[in-house]
């Protein structure tokens, strides 16, 4: 995969194209992107696709804060990467684009940069200033520019059609199973391993404090999670909470994650780790005793167990 974010014309031969954020390269995104490759090689041209550099909300939006999106543009390349698509375009999603009208999208940046010859949307698709680029808009400025388009409908899972949005909303509610199965894969995320109160430790269950890379990047809901983690070249088996630490915690507003690694002897201090979510086990509880929340954990940990011994 070739991937370009100047903004000088291409040499694309027989280019067959989409657009889109493609945020978390879910399964709906995946069958449009075999869609794609395999049109392409049947017709001898290349696949070509055409993202941003950040969810368009970012610029949008009057609340940043409120914007979280399922993958980082570095972990996006990676999913899209392993799609086979030729190319991949990288738009840096500014006022200016956010700006462009419909027909200078297509005509500046599909005909103009990419030299398109084939335009695959999906069911719901939409691009340009307020969204205006609708299916039925894009035939006719492909009818006058020379490409072909054509749509392909969405993807359901449990009479749902897949899309980001309700990925978000089902991990914001802990709900792995419906997340995993829309995604296709199991929902990950980076951090850096920071210093925390040590509490784990002094109760026989070491934790790993993590701060996530990108303050943007979705977070699951509070609760307490069977996880893999891939740290020091390896990966391992552990339980992960997220929340306030009610037990230990007077403080309501600090949200921590915290990871008991499992069979692990070591020191993560400032290096990266990613955790990989594979169950949610419980939510969070306020105990009332350190001893209490240290029988949980031992429970957590063999619930976490039987769950990876049937995955």
């Amino acid at each position: 995969m070739i991937i370009h974010t100047g903004t000088e014309k291409l040499d694309i031969s027989n280019a067959v194209v989409t657009v889109g954020i493609f945020d978390g390269v879910h399964r709906g995104h995946r069958a449009l992107l075999d869609y794609l490759v395999s049109y392409a090689r049947r017709v001898n041209g290349e696949s070509v696709v055409v993202t941003f550099d950040k969810h368009p909300r970012m610029i949008l939006s009057d609340s940043k804060s409120e914007i979280f999106y399922l993958s980082t543009l570095d972990e996006k390349k990676r999913l899209l990467a392993d799609t086979g698509i030729n190319h991949l375009v990288i738009l840096e999603f500014n006022h200016s684009l956010a700006g462009m009208d419909a027909g200078s999208f297509v005509k500046r940046i599909l005909v103009g940069k990419i030299g398109i010859k084939h335009l695959i949307v999906g069911y719901d698709h939409h691009f340009g200033k307020n969204r205006e680029g609708s299916y039925t808009l894009i035939r006719g400025y492909a009818e006058r520019s020379g490409f072909n388009v054509e749509q392909i409908p969405g993807i359901a899972s449990d009479h749902s059609v897949i899309s980001s949005t309700l990925i978000r909303e089902a991990l914001s509610n802990g709900n792995l199973r419906i997340a995993s199965d829309m995604l296709g894969y199991e929902y990950s995320l980076a951090g850096k391993v920071i210093r925390g109160k040590g509490l784990g430790r002094d109760i026989g269950f070491p934790t790993a404090n993590i701060e996530p890379d990108d303050m943007h990047k979705l977070v699951p809901g509070s609760g307490v999670y069977a996880v893999r983690v891939s740290a020091d070249d390896r990966l391992f088996l552990g339980m992960l909470s997220i929340g306030t630490n009610p037990t230990v915690n007077k403080d309501p507003d600090i949200r921590s994650i915290e990871v008991n690694i499992f069979d692990f002897e070591g020191d993560l201090y400032s290096r990266e780790i990613r955790v990989y979510f594979t169950e949610r086990l419980r939510d969070e509880i306020r105990f009332d005793s350190i001893g209490q929340l240290k029988e949980q954990m031992k429970s957590d940990r063999l619930h976490a167990l039987k769950v990876f011994s049937s995955t």
